[in-house]
Order: C-alpha cells, then structure tokens, then sequence
C-alpha cells in the first residue's frame, strides 16, 4: 500500500503496478476504511484509489464538504494517479452523489461506474433539516457521547447496519467527527438533487439499490436509469435477513455479493443472478 501525500484527498493506493485502476468512494461517516473487503478481494490484479472524503477520515484538513466539490477533488485523484487517467468508479450512499455528480461533470475519466444507493430525491421532511438543525442533531447526539461505547455501537450496527469487525474504525471515524464537517456531510447528502449533464455520460453504469430500501431510493435509481444512456439497475437483496440496512451497506455485510458484482461489471460479464432488474 501506498499514501498519496501530496495536498487534496488523503488516499490510499494498493496494487499500483496492476493495469487497470477503481476508485471506491465510501458512505457518510465512514471513511476509507469500509473497502477493506474489497481491497483484499481486487488488489490481487486491480489498481486501487481509496480516498477519504472531504471532512471525513484523514481528509479533515481539506476544506468544507459539498457534494460538487468532492467530486472535483476526486477527478484530480484519478487525473494524477490512475493509469491512463481514467479509472472504473465505485460510490456507496454519499459515495454514490459524489459519483453521480462526477459523471455529471466529468464523464471522461471513468470508464465503467457502479453507483449505489444515491438518493437524489427529498426524504419525507426533509426541509425541516436546516444546517443549523444538522450542526444541533451533532451538539445533542455526537459530542456529548464520543467516549460511550455502548452509544457508537448502538449507532453502528442499528442506524448504519455495519458489522461488529468494523466497530474500531467506525469508532475512530464517530469520534473524529466535528461539528461543522458534520453538518455539511448531513445537510449535503439530503439536499442533494438530480444534476444537469448526465445524458452527456456515455459510460456503462450500473445502479444499484436494496429491495428493502426507501421509495425514494429506489425511485432515485429509475431516475437515473432514464437519464444515463448506459445504465443497467438492479435490486439487492441480501439472503434471508435481508433489511434495508444490510442492502445498503453490502459492501460491508455481503462483500462477496457485491465484489461478485463489482468484478462482473467492470469486465463485462454476467451479472450475479441474486441481483434483479430495477424497473
């Protein structure tokens, strides 16, 4: 592994003399470290580019987050270290909007996308939520509990449906949250809406989102399926005890599922027969 040092997103990169690069771009409050997984299972034969995201993990110190910005920042990734500067592109939840809008604005340097539970629609009351409001829901919720492990990994495993083995890095990222990058990352991910310019993304997309999600995800998805030309939608489900929790985060909770997934896509393979059409 090696850490891009230089000024913009902290990045780690594994697998550098491999041909071909992916740039996985995580979840809010989460960092990096929630493609452990993944790492492992395309290292092996992929080029890598895991960056932490604006206000989050060791990209605090790179300014205030937005959704457009962040994806700015991970075009200048993929320009200065992907090979060829283009790269396949992986985001998950606020991963996802930042992959949204780099398409976007930038369609050019990905060659395929895997875009998963991006929300791009208003949740029910979503324009209660103020910044103001998202910087209190961080005083009343977040710093006063940053040392209680029960609170962390209630948060954890009950509003983010991460599992147990993940629980030192989470712990690390709640308690590295501030007050402001938490505001931002909030207030960001539930305004963010439908950009201009996607018809302009000539590139294979496939979007994803769980069966057990909010109908707005899902209606989120069959937006973008009608207006990227190459883009494919599935539903995931996860076996069993499947919950909307676990779909949304199977990165996480079903890695094989989904590097199944991610490895078929990018190489222009049958998909997994676990993943139905989104219609």
């Amino acid at each position: 592994m090696t850490i891009d040092q230089k000024p913009g997103l902290y990045c780690a990169s594994y697998g550098d003399g491999n041909p071909r690069t992916i740039v996985f771009l995580h979840g809010g409050g989460a960092a990096g470290w929630m493609w452990r997984e993944q790492v492992k299972a395309f290292s092996p034969d992929y080029h890598l580019l895991v960056p932490d995201l604006p206000g989050q993990g060791r990209s605090m110190d790179v300014g205030a987050y937005s959704t457009e910005r962040a994806a700015d920042l991970v075009v200048e990734l993929i320009r200065a270290q992907a090979h060829g500067g283009v790269a396949h592109l992986v985001g998950l939840s606020e991963g996802a909007q930042v992959s949204v809008a780099l398409l976007s604005r930038h369609p050019e340097v990905v060659n395929h996308a895997l875009v998963s539970s991006a929300i791009l629609r208003p949740m029910p009351g979503s324009g209660l939520y103020t910044p103001n409001l998202m910087a209190a829901s961080y005083r009343w919720f977040i710093a006063p509990l940053k040392n209680n492990d029960w609170w962390i990994r209630l948060n954890m495993k009950y509003s983010a449906g991460i599992p147990e083995e993940y629980y030192p890095d989470f712990k690390r990222s709640f308690q590295e949250a501030t007050e402001a990058s938490t505001a931002d990352m909030l207030y960001c991910g539930m305004s963010y809406r439908m950009p201009d310019g996607l018809e302009k993304a000539d590139v294979p997309v496939l979007v994803a989102v769980g069966k057990h999600e909010y109908a707005q995800m899902k209606q989120s998805g069959r937006d973008l399926l009608g207006v990227l030309p190459r883009a494919r939608g599935v539903l995931v489900s996860v076996g069993p005890k499947s919950s909307l929790r676990r779909e949304h985060n199977w990165a996480m909770t079903a890695p094989d599922l989904f590097n199944a997934a991610l490895r078929a896509w990018v190489e222009d393979e049958p998909l997994p027969a676990a993943l139905t059409p989104l219609v």
